[in-house]
């Protein structure tokens, strides 16, 4: 019982001697975990919505509980499959096109031999991400509007017909997608350089040495040493496969282009804030969280399994 006894107290002492250790460590993440705590787990009281017939009269506890009636109705609604097809699509084409840019773009110049035209091509191609989303998308209207937009006036000068590229649902999710690549494929690649600099310069050195070009040193030692990195990013962005952002797609939507446009969190936008159908919207958003989270799940077994690199 002694024994016992000494090796609670010895416990004790440890954890406190720890704490104490750490303790500037605690007081760092404390303000972030308040944060979080306060805006990502009390809200969670809220989800409740989703299975009530909400009336803010009687707040959460006194609405009608309906059970999964607005998931069925959802099911059963013309607008899931398009919703469902449309953000799918879109986050898919994003991720196969800006997932791989912003690495090989890092890639090319991390081997580029200036510094001076490396820092600039690299301070040029970060400006676009400090452009605000409202300002980038009126800057995409008026570029391609067919009256005075330049890219038409390129073509008429050429002999061509104008074109209403933002009416052209085949236009449309390139100019989405392709826009996003430009504005954020150089702030995307800061990670990637940070992971090149880790990299230990005598692995480039020995390469040298035993012969090996320039495309072969990118990879056998630039392309393995940034892959954990580039996993992780791609798990995350997986994770994410169904929240494809509200506001850009809102200010580039139109009647015209809204067959291939209209996203789940534009139509939560529509149902719950202009239909004021909280109950319905929440379901949908939670139908959409909890696909994430499955998806993030399977993605990083799948990543766990194939090369041991994983979010946990």
């Amino acid at each position: 019982m002694k024994k016992q006894n000494t090796g609670k107290v010895h416990d004790n002492k440890t954890f406190v001697q720890k704490l104490k250790r750490d303790f500037p460590l605690i007081l760092f993440v404390l303000p972030g975990l308040i944060i979080t705590f306060i805006y990502s787990y009390i809200p969670m009281y809220g989800v409740q919505i989703a299975f009530r017939k909400y009336n803010p009269n009687k707040g959460f506890m006194g609405s009608q509980w309906v059970g999964l009636q607005h998931f069925i109705r959802f099911f059963n609604s013309p607008y899931f499959t398009t919703t469902i097809k449309n953000t799918f699509v879109l986050s898919i084409y994003s991720i196969i096109v800006g997932f791989p840019i912003p690495i090989i773009f890092a890639l090319m110049l991390n081997s580029f031999r200036h510094k001076k035209y490396r820092k600039l091509v690299q301070t040029v191609t970060y400006a676009p991400n400090f452009i605000s989303t409202v300002v980038m998308c009126g800057m995409l209207i008026l570029f391609l509007s067919p009256s005075v937009g330049i890219i038409n006036n390129v073509i008429k000068s050429l002999g061509g017909d104008a074109v209403n590229f933002m009416a052209e649902e085949k236009f449309w999710r390139h100019i989405y997608v392709w826009s996003g690549v430009w504005q954020g494929m150089g702030w995307s690649s800061v990670i990637y350089f940070a992971a090149l600099s880790g990299i230990s310069p005598e692995l480039h050195e020995a390469a040298i040495c035993d012969g090996a070009t320039k495309f072969q040193r990118i990879r056998y030692i630039d392309l393995p040493g940034i892959l954990p990195t580039a996993t992780i990013l791609l798990i995350m962005s997986c994770g994410s496969v169904l929240s494809v952002g509200f506001e850009k797609v809102f200010l580039l939507q139109n009647d015209l282009n809204k067959g291939v446009s209209e996203v789940i969190s534009t139509y939560v936008y529509q149902v719950g804030l202009i239909d004021r159908n909280l109950s319905y919207s929440s379901a949908i958003g939670l139908f959409n969280s909890a696909v994430n989270a499955v998806m993030l799940i399977v993605v990083n077994k799948i990543s766990d399994k194939l090369s041991g690199t994983s979010l946990w």
